[in-house]
């Protein structure tokens, strides 16, 4: 069946070729066709932007002839002298003095005319000579006087043709420049402009109209017009000139580039229909390795993560039945990575894999997800002792180069039951074996609804944490830590506290909850602020802070503390921050530098809880603690028959041979406090001395023994 599956999905592949060859094809032809309309489209778009920029240009000549011969007939209208002189009897004379023998070779004007407020005319001369104006320019001259004929208008502008000359006519009244006058009819002043060949040859030029003409009939086919207008605003002429057409040039010009490339193109098409063909075998071959690069591990030979999906989403479709998925993870491959280096580890997970398929029924499915860890599908029934034979296979020896490496398996294993998709599958089974490893590992744990409401609640706890580190619910309480000689309270340990509506919730639970979140950090930081704050008050005791693993991990802890106790105003030499040995194991490196940073402001480091674990005596002088702290199941271990007070007291001989105080947690009867006073112990710290107490709670503790001493 699986035969049949590869050789129909190899005539997939063949068809998939060939149709994508094809819609190539058609996409090349109609981008020819869209890039040939582009081509023609931006040929017409700069024609039609070349013309409006024409137009524009020529509108805004005629603009500019128009405001020329407006501030010329403001500047002499608008004039104290000229206003006086024109009620004086030599008025003609004057006019032509400063106006008419002007107008003979000026170039802002080529005529002026003043005519008096009875509508004659005081003075007319064009091109020096006298004429009748109202005979020249017949009714529309009338007219434009008679708009001009008050104060403070604006300069009445019109276009007149004059037999085969168009003029421009500028008028306005002629008044004082600094007086108001209360008059109703006024002297007016008339300046005109010829627009000559040589005026429109000046336009073409400056305005890059090429080939500018005025013309009295209609504008040509073919060649961009402006109307001129008279001052009734009906159009009597037209400026004409020729479409420059640069898009049509510039497409000429390049045009037979066009053609050739139109040509290779094509030649191209073909090339790739040929060229398909033959590429078509060769990704054949391609895809069928790398299917098997996507859904293989190289390293093994066996399935990755995305090959099991495959199988199992295939199963899912053909009645070929899978009973359960069983997830395995070695236990101390990492170990053997450190200690031999990867080369020995890629070869154990090759030993593995062989030893897995040996070890499985013939055709079970057998996948490595990544790492270390292994996937096998399981059809037949009795999945746990399936699980606990291959645990006991894994257990057994591995020959590598003649060393002898043992390591373990966990295994979390789910049922495939109807309606349960290949992801969810894999999650429940995941879930099964994180449980496994928690459990102590070398074990096997079948799913259950009941990890999944474990999860939620972890989800839900988490979710409520950080509410609380936001709200700052979570708040220290402080230990007494006490002179074993003296029974003096020498200082306190700050341990974080949650009281929840629902309840106490221990730091054994929230606190690896936090870490696991990436709460951490927020909520180390918090603790050691409120701690600094209220032990401030405390001048004569030392203070105790737990510190994460992952806290002392992180770059910027050194500074991050450092900075708060410079803001809180507290001396780093009365503060002593306590770790467990994991953090020396797992980030030795790391760990080192953080605690050479803070030491060298002066804050101490405590070993906490020596004696659970595997701190060694190598650990405590390489490190350099400034203190050890025995760990409670040595002291309480002291009350039973046997070796239990002989080992506390050789613990407590070893620090003292190592110059390194001991305090001894979880003192709670006086017999255990004489014990460790006898073997050396400096510190006491339990239910017997004070237990965790409100810092309110403490400072009454502290006043009743000063009162009793």
């Amino acid at each position: 069946m699986f035969r049949f599956f590869r050789r129909f999905s190899a005539y997939n592949s063949n068809w998939q070729i060939g149709t994508v060859t094809a819609v190539f094809v058609i996409i090349a032809a109609i981008l020819s066709a869209l890039v040939s309309h582009s081509i023609f489209e931006m040929r017409r778009s700069a024609d039609v932007i070349d013309d409006g920029r024409a137009r524009k240009a020529a509108e805004v000549a005629v603009l500019s002839m128009r405001e020329t011969l407006a501030a010329t007939v403001r500047d002499n209208a608008v004039w104290d002298d000229a206003y006086v002189a024109m009620d004086a009897p030599d008025a003609a004379a004057w006019a032509y003095e400063n106006w008419g023998k002007t107008s003979e070779d000026y170039e802002l004007y080529d005529g002026a005319i003043v005519t008096a407020r009875e509508k004659t005319v005081v003075s007319a001369h064009w091109k020096g000579a006298p004429f009748n104006p109202f005979a020249a320019l017949g009714g529309n001259f009338e007219q434009q006087i008679r708009q001009a004929n008050r104060i403070g208008g604006h300069t009445v502008l019109s276009f007149q043709r004059v037999g085969d000359a168009v003029l421009l006519l500028g008028s306005l009244a002629i008044q004082p420049y600094s007086d108001s006058v209360d008059e109703d009819a006024f002297n007016i002043l008339t300046f005109f402009k010829v627009i000559s060949p040589e005026v429109v040859s000046g336009v073409s030029g400056e305005y890059q109209l090429r080939d500018l003409s005025l013309t009295f009939a209609a504008p040509a086919p073919g060649m961009l017009n402006l109307a001129i207008n008279d001052i009734h605003g009906e159009p009597f002429a037209h400026l004409q000139w020729p479409r420059e057409l640069p898009g049509t040039r510039v497409y000429h010009e390049v045009s037979g580039y066009l053609t050739t490339g139109l040509v290779l193109f094509a030649l191209f098409l073909v090339g790739i229909l040929v060229a398909g063909s033959l590429e078509a075998a060769r990704l054949r071959r391609m895809a069928i390795r790398e299917k098997w690069n996507a859904t293989h591990d190289r390293l093994s030979g066996l399935l990755n993560r995305a090959g099991l999906l495959d199988v199992l989403r295939t199963r899912a479709r053909f009645p070929i039945s899978v009973r359960s998925l069983h997830l395995l993870d070695l236990d101390g491959f990492k170990q053997v990575n450190d200690a031999w280096g990867h080369a020995v580890g890629d070869e154990l997970i090759v030993l593995v894999s062989k030893r897995l398929l040996s070890i499985c029924p013939p055709g079970t499915t057998v996948a490595r997800l990544g790492g270390d860890e292994f996937a096998i599908l399981h059809d037949r029934d009795e999945a746990m002792a399936f699980s606990q034979d291959v645990i006991a296979e894994m257990a057994k020896p591995f020959d590598i180069g003649g060393r002898t490496i043992e390591i373990g398996a966990s295994i979390g294993f789910a049922f495939a039951t109807r309606g349960v998709d290949p992801l969810e599958l894999l999650r429940r089974a995941d879930m099964s074996l994180y449980q496994a490893k928690e459990s102590g590992r070398g074990r096997a744990v079948e799913y259950s609804v009941a990890l999944d409401e474990e999860r939620d609640r972890l989800a839900s706890l988490e979710g409520e944490l950080r509410t609380a580190i936001a709200t700052r619910a979570i708040r220290p309480v402080f230990q007494p830590l006490v002179s074993a000689s003296s029974g003096d309270i020498c200082g306190v340990e700050a341990l974080a506290r949650w009281q929840t509506p629902a309840g106490f919730i221990s730091p054994e639970v929230f606190i690896p909850l936090a870490e696991r979140a990436g709460l951490i950090d927020a909520l180390g930081m918090q603790m050691l602020e409120h701690a600094v704050k209220t032990a401030r008050a405390w001048p004569g005791l030392e203070l105790s802070v737990n510190v994460s693993p992952i806290q002392l991990c992180n770059p910027s802890f050194p500074s991050q503390v450092t900075e708060l106790l410079a803001r809180k105003n507290f001396d780093p030499k009365r503060l002593t921050l306590e770790i467990t040995e994991g953090v020396l194991m797992s980030n030795p490196d790391m760990s080192r530098r953080a605690m050479q940073t803070l030491r060298k402001v002066g804050i101490k480091f405590a070993l906490d809880d020596f004696g659970c674990g595997f701190a060694s005596i190598g650990a405590l002088r390489q490190f350099g603690f400034e203190r050890m702290k025995i760990d409670r199941s040595l002291v309480w271990a002291s009350d039973d028959e046997g070796q239990g007070s002989g080992v506390l007291e050789a613990t407590i001989a070893l620090a003292v041979a190592l110059e390194i105080p001991v305090t001894a947690e979880g003192v709670e009867t006086s017999k255990q406090a004489q014990l460790l006073r006898s073997a050396g112990c400096q510190q006491l710290q339990g239910f017997l001395v004070g237990k965790p107490m409100t810092e309110v709670e403490l400072e009454t503790m502290m006043k009743q023994s000063n009162a009793a001493a």
